[in-house]
């Protein structure tokens, strides 16, 4: 994790990216039994990297024809996008089609989703500290359901999700909109996520940012806690 320069200045609002970050798309063995891809049944091996394929936060995983590209791009603008540009992933990693639907369906469930262990206590924290949260997200579909699962739902003052605003991360757009409804300025924010890429624009507009590892739940028990405690926020 790395942390932007030191600031005199105490945060008063942490944003916070959705997958890698709060939560994880963590796979169960039931989620795959008798699936198969290029005609074999999907192995450990396969399993990982049909994950990786879905959840990496930037770039292509397959081969793309200009129009699939163009719904890979914006997926997470537009729900029917999203579901044509996964569908083909899946498919072209040799998923038949009605395997390839069961798995998506998965993916856009909220309760596949794991919460890190910290992530629930950390919302609280910053809340009973009054120091004000957003989930950032490039996402197709609504989170907080995942959130209500682990009661933190009321501890988030803002989801600003990009298909409902329109903007994906790294735009500045869909920084802008949340530090709008946050009313907070961005040298008084933090930004924290997995994608130095997407979660790192918020630095264009004068936010902190800190860097987490997107690690299985079980291994990062208190990353969250880490990377706040590098802007001396205690949780």
């Amino acid at each position: 994790m790395e942390r932007d320069s030191i600031r005199s200045v105490q945060p008063r609002a942490v944003l916070f990216d959705f997958s890698g970050t709060l939560f994880r798309l963590e796979e169960d063995d039931s989620w795959f039994e008798g699936m198969q891809v290029d005609e074999r049944e999907v192995d450990g091996h396969v399993q990982a990297e049909l994950m990786r394929r879905l959840t990496a936060p930037t770039g292509r995983s397959v081969e793309m024809t200009p129009e699939a590209y163009k719904a890979w791009v914006n997926r997470d603008l537009e729900p029917h996008l999203h579901r044509e540009a996964y569908l083909h992933v899946l498919r072209q990693s040799g998923m038949p089609d009605h395997h390839a639907e069961n798995l998506y369906a998965r993916v856009i469930d909220p309760a596949s989703w794991t919460a890190y262990p910290d992530t629930a206590e950390v919302l609280k924290s910053l809340r009973r500290q009054g120091i004000k949260t957003a989930v950032v997200s490039n996402i197709a579909f609504d989170v907080r359901p995942a959130f209500e699962a682990i009661g933190a739902a009321d501890d988030v003052d803002e989801f600003v999700l990009s298909f409902e605003v329109g903007a994906i991360k790294p735009s500045a757009a869909i920084f802008e909109t949340t530090l709008t409804r946050l009313e907070v300025a961005p040298e008084y924010t933090v930004m924290v996520g997995d994608s130095e890429e997407a979660d790192g624009g918020a630095r264009a507009l004068g936010c902190g940012f800190v860097l987490v590892d997107p690690l299985p739940t079980t291994q990062r028990p208190d990353g969250l806690r880490r990377a706040l405690a590098r802007y001396d926020i205690s949780v």
